[in-house]
């Protein structure tokens, strides 16, 4: 299991405490909810609060693209420092030609699907893939509900893809109480913000995840 806590709820002006502070606990890597007030309502980091980041911090930078026309930004992204970037189905058109360029530009692929987006968006660029990621939340706010219907949805992407291995990342609501079940249904990566940044020391919250 990879737990990659989202900065989204994290004290935004002590990023590079954050950063380090998260390195120090034994966590690998850091999700980053990038909005632009149009695919969701909010606005949340961009690439040049990244790049920053990124000259002050060792950790798997996961970046999530929660914008529209993300074809645009592939390349700011890559230069900030992204790892992984990982755009919505919803939002690319021409979606293998996008997950191609990220490739291209040296960085994992990933694509998103909302809670109401059918799986089979995604069955015909698996060979394009490095990860998918499968909202659990309507994306856009963060603290909001798990919706129980994200473990069914893993099984059946599970069923979906058969032999073909594409890692599962979750997204919204996930806790140290939820993170076992998820895991059994067949997800491995794991994003966690308002309940990883609760107030608890961030090595134990780890330790807490890491148990199940």
């Amino acid at each position: 299991m990879i737990l990659s806590p989202s900065l989204l709820s994290a004290d935004i002006g002590r990023l590079e405490q954050e950063l380090q502070a998260l390195e120090q606990a034994g966590v690998r890597w850091v999700h980053w909810d990038v909005m632009d007030g149009h695919f969701v309502p909010n606005i949340t980091f961009g690439q040049h609060v990244i790049g920053m980041m990124r000259k002050r911090s060792r950790l798997f930078f996961d970046v999530h693209l929660m914008i529209e026309d993300p074809d645009r930004y592939l390349g700011a992204f890559r230069d900030a420092g992204a790892d992984m970037l990982t755009v919505h189905a919803e939002a690319c058109p021409h979606l293998q030609r996008t997950l191609t360029e990220i490739r291209r530009l040296g960085m994992k692929a990933g694509a998103a699907l909302n809670p109401a987006t059918p799986l089979s968006f995604l069955e015909y660029v698996a060979d394009d893939l490095d990860m998918a990621l499968l909202m659990s939340v309507n994306p856009g706010f963060g603290g909001q509900k798990f919706l129980p219907i994200t473990y069914e949805r893993i099984r059946r992407f599970r069923v979906l893809f058969g032999e073909r291995h594409v890692p599962v990342e979750i997204d919204g609501g996930v806790t140290p109480e939820n993170a076992l079940d998820l895991l059994d249904a067949g997800a491995e990566i794991l994003v966690s913000g308002s309940s990883f940044f609760n107030g608890t020391p961030y090595a134990e919250r780890r330790l807490a995840f890491e148990k199940c």
